[in-house]
């Protein structure tokens, strides 16, 4: 009997196991590069959106493995796509979901999918729909490469941290994930990963953020209190600096728009200004159990984090951003051979 075809939506969609052995996969793969994993197989890369490193990753992480990487840029080098059903298609777009994610399972094995969210309506964007359009179409395993989530960089995150601490067990760790200032509000998908992704290791996570109004999604909070009370660890949300940061072993930095304002950021940017302080600094470092610092990238100098910081032996942001590589080479091979 035929299994149901598994994607990487979300890494909450996989057990424990399953991603403990992906990161034993990686880190497999980070010490011998090169392999026949993927030898004759091929991966279609879906852009809605720009990118650079998750392009670059996954374009080099199938050529070492043997495959062959299609970038796509719909609306650019590839026709608009329309995503409802039923719609009457006399307007900008030109083919269906339908047909485009079959059309390119029947030409490719696997399907990355980067798409982020319109900005308009929260209850709209929440429903992840082009990344769930393609899975629900698709006839071969569908990657998440960034909507209103980012598993891969989940992975990549725990990979470094797991390096730094020389041990894939996390449990008992103080994981302060803060809110930092950017002059424009931004996708939450980071900080809903990060939040998943400690919790399920057990981690004992803090969120801090200056107001209620920057507390994460329901669906990723519930997440997170499950992932506590299956893995251990515990759960807070803080909105005081000092007493966050106190202790923490990893300070974990990202920057995002408060949902109550979603669609509608002008009343946010008064409330968001107030907070520049919230910045990453040595003082707040200083706070720390000698704590490690990251951030998924890019990140924008002296307003997310200070030089200082991001030059420090205590920062891993570069080797998180590496380990991109080597976990996605595991997702793809898993993937390919499932």
């Amino acid at each position: 009997m035929k299994h149901a075809l598994k994607h990487f939506l979300n890494t909450q969609d996989w057990s424990r196991a399953e991603l403990d052995a992906l990161l034993a996969q990686a880190a497999a793969f980070k010490h011998d590069k090169f392999g026949d994993e993927l030898k004759g197989r091929s991966i279609a890369l879906v852009f809605f959106n720009p990118s650079m490193r998750t392009r670059t990753s996954f374009e080099l992480g199938a050529f070492q493995l043997g495959a062959h990487a299609v970038v796509l840029q719909p609306g650019k080098d590839a026709w608009p796509i329309e995503f409802e059903l039923g719609t009457v298609m006399d307007g900008d777009t030109e083919e269906h979901i339908a047909e485009v994610a079959q059309v390119l399972g029947r030409y490719v094995d696997l399907i990355g999918v980067r798409a982020f969210p319109k900005f308009v309506d929260w209850a709209v964007d929440r429903q992840d729909r082009v990344l769930n359009a393609f899975a629900r179409y698709s006839p071969v395993p569908v990657i998440n490469m960034e909507t209103i989530t980012h598993p891969c960089q989940e992975l990549a995150h725990v990979m470094a941290l797991q390096q730094r601490f020389g041990t894939t067990d996390l449990r008992g760790k103080k994981f302060v994930l803060t809110w930092t200032y950017h002059p424009k509000p931004l996708n939450t998908a980071v900080a809903n990963s990060a939040l998943t992704i400690a919790t399920r290791m057990g981690m004992d996570v803090t969120l801090l953020c200056p107001t209620p109004e920057y507390v994460l999604d329901e669906r990723y909070m519930g997440w997170a209190e499950q992932n506590v009370a299956e893995n251990g660890g515990s759960l807070a949300v803080s909105h005081d600096i000092a007493s966050a940061y106190a202790g923490a072993d990893v300070v974990y930095a990202k920057s995002w728009g408060a949902l109550p304002y979603f669609g509608n950021w002008e009343p946010e940017k008064p409330i968001r200004d107030q907070y520049k302080h919230f910045i990453v600094d040595e003082a707040k470092m200083a706070l720390t159990n000698h704590g490690v610092f990251s951030h998924c990238l890019p990140l924008r100098r002296n307003v997310k984090a200070t030089d200082a910081v991001m030059d420090s032996p205590q920062c891993i942001a570069i080797n998180e951003a590496e380990n991109r590589l080597h976990v996605q080479k595991a997702i793809m091979a898993t993937l390919a051979h499932q």
